[in-house]
């Protein structure tokens, strides 16, 4: 049974000595920790014996090391060389907290988030170039030998990432295409203009639409998508397993998700247009009483294929930036769980940040050649 831990003052000699009795264990301490600590609050000079302790665990030298702190001249007297020893192991694991430090100024803690902004914009600028780096010489390899590529997983992450995506890209449309063609005849109507209502839809799905809800869509599902996967194998380390068997990961991992979006977004982007002139074409045809045959003679007659090959020619580019997004952001995840939920809310953010910015660029580019 354990013995209660206790203590007594002796003064001999001038000196004012605490002595420490019993088991100074788990079981054993009740509440002579506190005791101890309160009695020793404030006292200088008092030396401690622990001669007398029977036993001693590491809540007994945890209880004695908190009841001594902030004492200068503390001193222990008399103990044996495993209490010292306890004593030593316990005050090294001790954290000791970190001092509460001064929060600057409001302008001075602005200008430093600024600053850490940029550095960070700089290292992240830097890491996507020594991603494009890594994803060309990988892409070279491939070319200069085609034994190289793996067919296998391009075309199973083709499925996944293009044909799965099929029903929820075309029903995204044909909402897209009913909401600008009921749109388009509520205001047209007014000025007896309904019929343009059919180049209004011609034009918004073919030029712009089709491969701005596709390239959102995907930036969700499938951005996403590839950072979790190649994060969650950066976390298991079984990129380093990669690594060390002699396979690169930017031909293993990286260049098959980037051909599968390559051979899948003009496909989602075709079907979407088939999708969004459909849902313009019900409407009309419900609201405006415009026949479909004289709809798609109108587009074919008024719009044209250049609408057409304006969109399309934007979905090779989308492909590239999303897969590339999505890659880079799960090489860069690290060891823990926080990481890699960043980097996957990071890989959908930049995406679609980026997809708005270069259909942008495509619009001013297009309006200049006057196309």
């Amino acid at each position: 049974m354990a013995v209660p831990a206790e203590f007594t003052f002796d003064e001999a000699g001038g000196k004012r000595t605490v002595v420490l009795s019993g088991d100074w264990t788990a079981r054993g301490l009740f509440d002579a920790a506190g005791r101890l600590a309160n009695a020793l609050h404030g006292s200088d000079g008092v030396c401690l014996d622990l001669s007398q302790i029977n036993r001693c665990d590491t809540a007994g030298a945890y209880a004695i090391i908190r009841a001594a702190d902030g004492r200068r001249s503390a001193g222990i007297i008399t103990a044996r060389k495993e209490t010292l020893r306890l004593l030593e192991l316990v005050g090294n694991a001790v954290q000791v907290e970190a001092e509460v430090t001064r929060r600057p100024p409001g302008i001075v803690a602005l200008l430093e988030r600024i600053g850490r902004g940029m550095f960070g914009l700089a290292a992240d600028g830097y890491g996507t170039l020594v991603f494009l780096g890594h994803l060309l010489t990988a892409i070279g390899r491939s070319v200069v030998n085609p034994r190289r590529i793996r067919w296998a997983p391009i075309i199973s992450l083709a499925e996944r990432a293009g044909l799965d995506a099929i029903p929820i890209v075309a029903t995204t449309t044909f909402f897209i295409g009913a909401v600008v063609a009921l749109l388009g005849a509520n205001m047209l109507i007014d000025f007896g203009a309904q019929v343009y209502s059919v180049e209004l839809i011609g034009i918004s799905v073919l030029r712009e639409f089709n491969i701005l809800i596709t390239a959102i869509l995907l930036a969700g599902r499938s951005a996403s998508s590839f950072a979790a996967e190649i994060g969650s194998m950066k976390m298991n380390q079984e990129i380093d397993a990669m690594q060390v068997m002699g396979v690169d990961p930017y031909e293993a991992l990286v260049l098959p998700r980037f051909a599968a979006l390559l051979l899948t977004i003009p496909l989602l982007t075709f079907i979407a247009t088939l999708a969004g002139l459909a849902g313009g074409m019900l409407v009309v045809w419900m609201v405006l009483d415009i026949s479909p045959s004289f709809f798609l003679q109108r587009i074919v007659d008024y719009v044209g294929p250049t609408h057409f090959w304006i969109g399309m020619s934007k979905a090779p580019v989308m492909a590239m930036v999303i897969a590339a997004i999505g890659c880079r952001q799960g090489m860069e995840v690290g060891n823990d769980v926080e990481s890699l939920g960043r980097r996957v809310t990071s890989a959908v953010v930049h995406a679609i940040f980026a997809i708005i910015l270069i259909d942008a660029v495509f619009a001013l580019l297009y309006m200049k050649l006057d196309i």
